[in-house]
């Protein structure tokens, strides 16, 4: 499997300087800088390992510490599991066309440190039950790393908690179906703290229902909730419905960031067959997910989209060219607490091919790259998260500072 590097977005765009070969008091130090009109306070930023170090062979990550005048929160990232990062995540503030000297300090013994978490990806399913007519009857819920999903499951099984894998930051969280529907949900959250360990747990089904830590916001019905896959064909969007079998890994579960893998085994759509693999990446102070698709055989199409709700505005901007990015995006009183969502898909110049809608959803129809390749990202935007979007003017410009960032 091709892993995609650590996309843009999520790393904000700066430049780096690195001291490779001179160390001061066991010491190592390199500058960020923000080129960009946006603040971005309490993102991640991403450095790759060969940028800052001559040699990994050497460093001793249980002794290393990040710092800027205070002790950053940061994650070591090994997307090829070979036992040394590719990357690293620090956590920290950068203004506008500000510039940041980084420190990496080396010291003698484990640091044992910890950071206050700010991601989370689960999955957790009933053991010590049966299954009775595609139902499970019985049993406790328990989280596991990895999922094979049994042949007998199906919508409302009560098998898996929340019905799929859960991903949140500190900004908001999301699930999607792990059946025959696939569609992406939003959890609303009222809190930066995480949540989804505890969702589900009292009622199989109470996330419905507003909580101190938030709800269920979205509708999602026939749709494609909020940025799940399809296919476009006769002018309607089909998700990822008839499969030879789903497997679902929890790849990350990290402070800074998370990361599921659901491979969708001998998926049927028309007259192809391909399996499809998805990529969903989420970090800490970010509302967006990025979702990577990975394809067996070519498709013409990936599409996805964004549910119709009525009474709400409906906003589009078509990249320029190759390198650019555009979205379609919702605004209103759409969430299920009967108050003001924004919802957002984001792609990239170089897979667009059109803007579309079905009876459904809003739809952007995407090119794989060499027929087997789509990366987009999806967020949302409720008004009563901490420090919300509350109105139709500030979701515009939550947009167009994105779209900065994306584009520069």
């Amino acid at each position: 499997m091709r892993h995609s590097p650590v996309f843009v977005l999520f790393a904000i765009i700066f430049s780096l300087t690195a001291c490779k070969e001179s160390t001061k008091n066991n010491q190592l130090s390199f500058t960020i800088d923000n080129p960009t009109s946006v603040d971005k306070i309490g993102q991640t930023y991403s450095v790759a390992v060969k940028d800052v170090f001559e040699s990994t062979t050497n460093v001793e990550w249980t002794k290393i510490g990040f710092s800027d005048g205070t002790n950053l929160p940061f994650q070591l990232i090994d997307d090829n599991a070979d036992g040394t990062p590719e990357t690293i995540l620090i956590a920290t503030d950068l203004k506008s066309k500000e510039s940041k000297e980084i420190t990496i300090n080396f010291a003698d013994e484990n640091l044992n440190q910890t950071f206050k978490k700010r991601t989370q990806a689960e999955i957790s399913h009933k053991t010590g039950g049966t299954w009775e007519d595609r139902k499970y009857v019985g049993g406790t819920f328990e989280n596991v790393n990895s999922l094979k999903v049994p042949q007998e499951h199906t919508d409302h099984s009560y098998f898996i908690r929340y019905e799929g894998p859960g991903w949140e930051s500190d900004k908001v969280g999301y699930r999607f179906y792990l059946d025959w529907r696939n569609a992406v949900d939003i959890f609303g959250k009222k809190t930066e703290d995480m949540v989804l360990q505890d969702v589900g747990q009292d009622n199989f089904d109470s996330y419905h229902e507003p909580a101190d830590w938030g709800m269920d916001i979205l509708k999602v019905g026939n749709s494609l909730g909020l940025g799940a896959i399809g296919f476009w064909s006769e002018n309607k969007a089909t998700r990822i419905e008839k499969t030879s079998g789903l497997q679902c890994d929890i790849l990350q579960n990290g402070v800074l960031q998370s990361k599921i893998r659901t491979v969708y085994s001998d998926w049927e759509i028309n007259e192809h067959t391909t399996t499809l693999t998805s990529e969903l990446t989420i970090q800490a102070g970010s509302r967006l997910t990025r979702q990577d698709v990975f394809l067996s055989n070519n498709l013409p199409n990936i599409c996805t989209g964004i549910v119709k709700h009525e009474g709400t505005e409906f906003l589009s901007k078509t990249p320029v060219n190759e390198d650019s990015w555009g979205y379609i995006a919702t605004y209103g009183k759409q969430s299920l607490a009967e108050d003001n969502l924004g919802m957002v898909v984001f792609v990239r110049g170089n897979q667009f091919v059109a803007f579309q809608e079905d009876e459904f959803s809003h739809i952007v129809v995407l090119n794989p790259e060499n027929g087997q390749q789509v990366s987009y990202y999806f967020g949302a935007a409720w008004e009563q998260e901490t420090d919300g979007i509350k109105d139709l003017e500030s979701f515009k410009t939550y947009l167009d500072n994105t779209l900065e960032l994306l584009n520069n």
